[in-house]
């Protein structure tokens, strides 16, 4: 098994996960109903994927 040749200091370890943070979710408008969706999916209130209707909402 591997072992580290010196231990880490916190402000090195920490610049190290300085990419780790989570981003904000990118939220579209849907084409359809203009409500929010999430891109590349089918809108939760209309059932729309673009111009075509995938599922049928009541």
């Amino acid at each position: 098994m591997a072992v580290p040749r010196n231990r880490l200091s916190n402000s090195r370890k920490n610049t190290k996960r300085s990419h780790h943070a989570k981003k904000p979710q990118c939220v579209t408008n849907c084409a359809n109903c203009s409500g929010p969706r999430m891109p590349h999916t089918i809108c939760q209130s209309c059932g729309h994927y673009g111009d075509r209707l995938i599922v049928a909402k009541n």
